[in-house]
Formats: C-alpha cells, sequence, structure tokens
C-alpha cells in the first residue's frame, strides 16, 4: 500500500525547496504529487485540509504537523500594529 504525499505550492523557490526535500525524503512506497495552488480546485481542497499558508505538506490525508497553524492571523497582525495609527 502506497503512503500519499501532496505537497501544496504555488512555485516559489520555497516552495520548490519544500518539494526537492520531499523528494529526498521519500521511500519506493512513497506516492508524492505536487498540487499547484493557482490551478482550479486546488485552493478547495487546500481549505478542507486546514491549510493556510504554503508551502504545505499533506501525508495521508493529514496536514504535517510542521505545515499547521501557519498563516495569517488576525489577533497577532492587530498586535503587531495592524489597523493601528502610529503616535
Amino acid at each position: 500500500m502506497k503512503r500519499k504525499i501532496e505537497v501544496f505550492s504555488a512555485g516559489c523557490s520555497v516552495c520548490r525547496e519544500t518539494v526537492d526535500m520531499v523528494n529526498r525524503l521519500k521511500c519506493e512506497s512513497c506516492e508524492v504529487s505536487v498540487l499547484d495552488m493557482n490551478e482550479p480546485g486546488v485552493m478547495s481542497r487546500a481549505n478542507t485540509l486546514g491549510i493556510r499558508s504554503i508551502p504545505a505538506v499533506v501525508i495521508d490525508g493529514k496536514l504535517a504537523g510542521c505545515c499547521a497553524g501557519r498563516g495569517p492571523d488576525e489577533t497577532v497582525l492587530t498586535e503587531a500594529g495592524l489597523g493601528q495609527p502610529r503616535t
């Protein structure tokens, strides 16, 4: 039985590095797919999986822990000064 690995990518240099790393670490039973966030339907799949930033790696349908919980957070941005005039 193959292990399904999905890499969500926008084609940037950081995404390419992640794809290279996944390909370097994969084994014979790993099936790697690179999903282009610019393709129709990929964004929907990413949202379903809880992906908030890219690159992101999904292994057997589960977002890898290193890729979870990232992305813009309204509270953090507001605390950093977003929406507040300089004084």
